[in-house]
C-alpha cells in the first residue's frame, strides 16, 4: 500500500479521542422520536405530561412572569409622562398623554451615544476576558491533577464571601499608583478574573467523564490543546451562561466607574444618567426613558443567547 493510500485511510479511522467525544454527545443529549411532519419531538424521563398539569404549569408562569415585567412595565409608562406624573398615587400605568419627547431630549440633553459605546466596550471585553480566564482556571481545578489543587480552589472561592467594600480602598491605591486612575483599563483588570466564573465552569466541567480527557492525552494532544479543541466545544451552554452574566452585571455597574472614571468621555450609560438628578429635583421621565434604552442591549443579548443559557441552567445538575 503506498504512503497516500495509508494517509488516507488512517485519516477515516477516527481516534480515541473523537470516539470519547462522539460518546460523551450521545449520554448529555436527551432522547427524541419522530414525531408527525418529520419533526423530533422531545421525550421526558417521567411520561407525557397530564392536560390539567400542563394548563396549571402555564398559568403559574403567566402569572410569574406578569409579575416580573411590573417594573419594567411601570418604567416604560413613566418614560413616557410629565416629570410629576411619574411618582402619582394612584399608579397612572397608562399616560393621559405620551411624552414621546423624552426620547429625543435623552439623546440632546447628554451625549448617550458615547455614554452606551463606553458601556459596550467594557461589557464586551470584561465578558471576553472573564470567560477565557474562568474556562482556562476551571479546566485546571477540574481535569489537571497537582498537589493541593482541592486546597486552592476553595481559598480561591472563598474570596467570593468577602464584601467588595472590604478591599475597594487598596484596589484604588493600587490603580492611582499605577496612573490607571480615570482609565477604562482600571476596570477591566480588576474584572477581567472572577471567582464565581471559574466556580461555574468547574461545576460544568466535571459532567465531562475524565477518560475523554485521557483519551486526548493517549493522541498526544497537550493540556492547551485538550482545553481549547475538546473540552471548550462541549461546554457551549455554560460558556453562554457565564457570557450573559456577565454582560449584564458589567453593564448594570455603577459603582466601579464611578470611582474610577471621572471624565465625562469615558462615562458609562450607567452613570450618564446621574447627570439628570439635580441638587434639589430629578427630572424622573427622562432617568426612565434613558433606562428603557439602556434596556435594550441586554435583552437583544439574552434572546441571541437564551438557548444555550436554558441549556447550560438545564445541565448544570448532569454527572459524568
Amino acid at each position: 500500500m503506498s504512503t497516500s493510500a495509508t494517509t488516507r485511510a488512517s485519516s477515516t479511522v477516527p481516534s480515541s479521542a473523537e470516539v470519547a467525544i462522539a460518546e460523551v454527545t450521545d449520554a448529555i443529549t436527551p432522547p427524541v422520536l419522530p414525531g408527525a411532519g418529520g419533526k423530533r419531538t422531545w421525550v421526558r424521563r417521567h411520561g407525557p405530561i397530564s392536560p390539567l398539569r400542563r394548563v396549571l404549569i402555564y398559568v403559574m408562569l403567566t402569572v410569574l412572569t406578569a409579575i416580573i415585567f411590573v417594573p419594567f412595565f411601570w418604567m416604560v409608562s413613566s418614560s413616557l409622562k410629565q416629570n410629576n406624573e411619574v411618582f402619582s398615587i394612584p399608579v397612572q400605568w397608562i399616560p393621559t398623554e405620551f411624552v414621546w419627547q423624552n426620547y429625543v431630549d435623552i439623546w440632546t440633553r447628554i451625549p448617550m451615544l458615547t455614554y452606551l459605546k463606553n458601556s459596550l466596550f467594557l461589557s464586551v471585553t470584561i465578558t471576553i476576558l472573564q470567560v477565557l480566564t474562568g474556562s482556562f482556571a476551571a479546566y485546571g481545578f477540574s481535569k489537571m491533577h497537582f498537589k493541593g489543587r482541592d486546597v486552592l480552589f476553595v481559598a480561591y472561592i472563598a474570596t467570593i464571601a468577602v464584601p467588595w467594600q472590604a478591599y475597594m480602598i487598596p484596589q484604588y491605591i493600587m490603580m492611582q499608583n499605577a496612573g490607571l486612575v480615570n482609565t477604562h483599563l482600571s476596570i477591566i483588570l480588576l474584572q477581567a478574573f472572577g471567582a464565581f466564573g471559574v466556580f461555574l465552569m468547574r461545576q460544568y466541567y466535571l459532567t465531562i467523564p475524565d477518560e475523554l480527557s485521557e483519551a486526548a492525552r493517549i493522541d498526544g494532544l497537550n493540556e492547551y490543546a485538550i482545553w481549547w479543541r475538546i473540552i471548550l466545544p462541549l461546554t457551549k451552554p455554560a460558556l453562554a451562561s457565564l457570557a450573559l452574566l456577565t454582560f449584564v452585571s458589567t453593564w448594570n455597574d455603577y459603582m466601579g466607574p464611578f470611582i474610577y472614571l471621572t471624565s465625562n468621555d469615558l462615562w458609562t450609560v450607567q452613570l450618564g444618567l446621574r447627570s439628570f438628578v439635580g441638587q434639589y429635583d430629578a427630572e424622573y421621565a427622562l432617568i426612565m426613558a434613558g433606562s428603557v434604552v439602556s434596556v435594550i442591549p441586554i435583552v437583544l443579548i439574552f434572546l441571541l443567547g437564551q438557548r444555550y443559557f436554558i441549556q447550560g441552567i438545564a445541565t448544570s445538575g448532569m454527572k459524568g
